[in-house]
């Protein structure tokens, strides 16, 4: 084949409007609406055609219609004042700014137990890398799957508003996940669609030289070399790893081709180069993150690379580098789907990786309890990362619980509300999914400073303020929006698939504004019930063709290509909607995405979730859905335990539990219709001069409610004093004066791991009686003998909390104090004493000791406990 060159012919930019290109560079346009005003002010019909791509905008776009706005007074108005709002917002100070200014203030800190303790981190040295397999951050950068992608992209855009040092990393896929087709028969096609990464918002990274940053990982007989891209989300930076360049082969090139894609060996060789790759293309840009935020366990190779850095580059133990590394890492888990935890085979894992043994220091066996799942025999991501990590979270309160409950196997002797795993409860950025017009109300009612302020919920109470005749006459006009994207939207479908002119024309009916419209929309997982309402077609029909008070109800999803059972749900709903009790009421939108998303969130009625509780970790599209109005319907699943109050929303069924998954759907089917006919449809259409007050009373109590605590805001402070201050503060302490305090740490562990079966509590006295009175104190006494291990190195305090018969629940304790000159101290014999105060109830109480450092994450980072025999 001939050598080519390339070369790519852009318009001339008029001096006047230069800055077109920095704009278009910057995910800032995904959040900021009058950006993207500026862009369709310029050619509306391209800004459509390009699909709200502002690169590939300016390289389509002619010149004359540039010439013509950089020759509008108007337009060029319009541009000074979105210039200067970009300006503003990337160079006017951040929470971040102000909290070192603070800091720096700030005396000597204050020694608290681990766990509890508030780092007075300065700002030297802090950067956060935030490490995800996909990144959801704009419809016209597709590599994203679902809410994890989502998740991520709004963290980013979050982590930029606060100003935090924040740098992403992960993958740059050139087809980016498929592209969802509705073929004539109602079933889903996958299409993978080229991305050109010369029209996407990255540029290629580069060194401090200037060059353009290539790094390289080992796989099984191979070099594999990777280029790294940078994207700009406001202030922040995101690095993308792309394997398909001309030093590799064929075959991996197509490592970065899908997201999600091929069998276990492309998907350990992609996490390969996202986890170790990673690292190596951050050191290559000169950048030393102090705190390694993994989100999901896709990324957690990244965790032997750094230990392979510490052992070849710092002449490190395996065992003290394992210590260190434990001080600043965070790990992330989203899913409580046992699917949704990558497992490889042993034989896999000494294909990828026997050459790691050897640089670590360790046999085989060792490196494989790394990782190793008991139950199913493989290497486990999410328990390498768990394994690991200082610090884990889930992403509701619900999900915690869950994620203790699951991995309580790893600390069998504690009970499972203090296993180690916490969580922050997810949220979204409100700006990227907040309608301009619900904003302009905002901005009208709430002050035009309501957006620095998104996580204070008392200036949330001015959304009474608002008159319900306008918020509704807003919230119809975004559902005669979202109308009229449907339709459109069967329509080419409908052409691409050459279907008769009847049955195109058709569509012009299809769905009314003025009806009560439910919106189903998420991933195509069997777990999250899409078809639940279809277990009665006829009752269904009855609702969806009632004359006076009907319903409408719209489905979007994707399945993955190869989740065979969520496709036929997708078959079964495309099905229903060829019924003629449901044609035009019931519709099914294809290729679900951030921009179709956007227009139902905006624009239903109601947000219907019910997945199989506890499947669903979190879940964060019903929060930006109640943050436009429109109220949620949902299980109590995910976060929406935490955000139900009785007035913002509907609740279906219940949290009992049910001998098996079909009892469960039977009980929340016949509850989801029970609450439809006798609250949902009845409310919506008890109306006044077309205004149904008691509905819109509801839609503002969702939005005061919702839209402050679940924000990425909230979640991103919450991860910054929970986790990255604290973390960054430990990877200080413990890389100080050559490692010291991880070289101790080591020690001290191996020392109380082959001592503990010395520790032991022989006698407690107690003074309370099985009876006792509000306010009285309950004294406990214990002898412990603690052998070789020092007093320093324990800490003894009694455990109490409510006795049910499953055991004891909402845990606490009390420290308890050696009291002086005890008989037998010098052979290691000491007595405790400590009291509590107990409300009415019935409690139970005992007496343990678990080991103690300063330097502890949290109390059972070594998941040794000696409980009292009896008492």
């Amino acid at each position: 084949m001939a050598s080519y060159r390339t070369v790519t012919v852009i318009p001339r930019m008029p001096g006047e409007i230069e800055r077109l290109r920095e704009l278009a560079y910057n995910l800032y346009f995904s959040w900021d609406s009058s950006v993207v005003d500026l862009f369709k002010a310029i050619n509306q019909e391209l800004w459509e055609q390009v699909y709200h791509n502002p690169v590939k905008f300016l390289l389509r776009v002619s010149e004359a219609d540039l010439q013509k706005a950089a020759s509008s007074e108007q337009f060029l108005a319009q541009y000074r004042q979105v210039m200067n709002s970009f300006d503003k917002y990337m160079q006017q100070p951040t929470w971040y700014d102000t909290f070192i200014a603070r800091c720096s203030c700030d005396g000597q800190e204050t020694k608290k137990e681990p766990g509890n303790d508030k780092s007075n981190t300065t700002g030297r040295n802090f950067l956060i890398a935030y490490f995800s397999a996909e990144f959801g951050l704009h419809e016209s950068y597709p590599t994203y799957s679902g809410g994890l992608g989502l998740l991520a992209g709004d963290h980013c855009k979050a982590a930029s508003d606060l100003g935090l040092p924040f740098v992403g990393v992960g993958l740059l896929y050139k087809h980016g996940y498929f592209t969802q087709l509705i073929n004539r028969e109602g079933r889903q096609e996958a299409h993978y669609r080229y991305q050109n990464f010369n029209k996407l918002p990255i540029t290629p990274a580069l060194d401090s030289s200037g060059k353009e940053v290539v790094i390289s990982v080992e796989l099984p007989g191979r070099q594999v070399m990777a280029r790294v891209w940078h994207m700009k989300v406001g202030r922040i930076n995101i690095y993308f790893l792309d394997a398909d360049i001309s030093a590799n082969s064929q075959k991996d090139r197509e490592l970065t081709g899908l997201l999600y894609g091929g069998d276990s060996e492309t998907r350990i060789a992609q996490e390969i180069l996202l986890g170790i790759g990673g690292v190596r293309a951050l050191r290559a840009l000169g950048l030393a993150p102090t705190v390694w935020h993994i989100n999901e366990g896709h990324a957690a190779f990244l965790l032997l690379e750094r230990l392979r850095e510490l052992v070849e580059g710092q002449n490190l133990p395996f065992g003290v580098a394992r210590e260190v590394l434990r001080a600043d890492t965070l790990f992330t888990t989203h899913t409580p789907v046992p699917a949704g935890h990558d497992i490889f085979s042993q034989e896999m894992i000494d294909r990828y990786f026997s050459n790691f043994y050897e640089k670590l220091g360790i046999t085989r066996e060792q490196f494989m309890q790394l990782a190793l799942d008991q139950e199913h025999g493989g290497f486990n991501m999410t328990l390498l990362a768990l394994r690991q990590c200082g610090f884990s979270n889930g992403v509701s309160r619900l999900h915690g619980a869950v994620s203790r409950s699951m991995f309580h196997h790893l600390y069998r002797d504690i009970p499972v509300e203090e296993v180690p795993i916490g969580h922050v409860t997810n949220g979204i950025h409100t700006l990227t999914w907040l309608a301009p017009e619900i904003r302009d109300l905002f901005d009208k009612y709430l002050g035009e400073m309501w957006e620095r302020m998104i996580a204070g919920s008392s200036d949330w109470e001015q959304v009474e303020d608002i008159p319900g005749r306008e918020l509704w006459g807003i919230h119809m006009d975004l559902k005669e929006k979202m109308v009229l994207l449907a339709r459109r939207h069967i329509h080419q479908q409908r052409v691409r698939n050459h279907e008769t002119l009847d049955r195109i024309k058709e569509v012009e009916s299809y769905l009314r504004p003025e009806v009560l419209t439910i919106g189903f929309a998420r991933r195509f997982a069997t777990y999250k019930r899409a078809g639940l309402l279809f277990r009665d077609k006829e009752r269904l029909a009855a609702l969806v063709n009632d004359p006076e008070r009907p319903l409408q109800l719209i489905f979007a999803g994707k399945a993955h290509p190869a989740d065979k059972p969520g496709q036929e749900l997708i078959k079964l709903i495309n099905d229903v909607t060829e019924d003629d009790r449901f044609r035009g009421k019931v519709i099914f939108l294809e290729n679900y995405d951030i921009n179709i998303s956007r227009y139902l969130l905006q624009g239903v009625d109601v947000w219907l979730n019910t997945p199989r509780p506890p499947m669903e970790a979190s879940g964060t599209s019903g929060m930006k859905a109640a943050l436009n109005g429109v109220l949620n319907c949902s299980v109590p699943d995910g976060w929406w335990p935490e955000a139900y109050n009785g007035e913002n929303g509907f609740t279906v069924g219940s949290d009992w539990e049910f001998p098996d998954d079909d009892d469960r759907d039977e009980h929340d089917f016949y509850a989801l219709y029970a609450l439809l006919e006798k609250v949902i449809i009845p409310v919506y259409y008890d109306q006044t001069a077309g205004l149904p007050k008691k509905w819109v009373n509801w839609m503002k109590k969702s939005i005061k409610t919702i839209a402050p605590y679940f924000s990425t805001r909230r979640m991103v402070l919450e991860y910054t004093n929970n986790y990255y201050m604290r973390a960054s503060e430990r990877s200080q302490i413990f890389c100080a004066e050559g490692y010291k305090v991880g070289s101790e740490l080591y020690e001290l562990k191996k020392f109380l791991r082959e001592n503990w079966h010395k520790v032991q509590i022989s006698s407690v006295e107690t003074s309370g009686d099985e009876n006792m009175y509000p306010g009285e104190k309950l004294t406990v006494r214990a002898t412990v003998e603690l052998g070789p291990v020092s007093q320093t190195q324990v800490c003894v305090e009694i455990v109490y909390g409510e006795a049910t018969r499953r055991g004891v629940k909402m845990v606490k304790t009390a420290p308890m104090y050696k009291e002086e000159n005890t008989n037998g101290e010098q052979q290691g014999r000491l007595v405790y004493t400590g009291d509590i105060s107990l409300p009415q109830g019935t409690y139970a109480y005992t007496v343990r000791v678990r080991p103690y450092s300063p330097h502890f994450a949290h109390y059972f980072e070594l998941p040794l406990v000696c409980w009292a025999a009896s008492l």
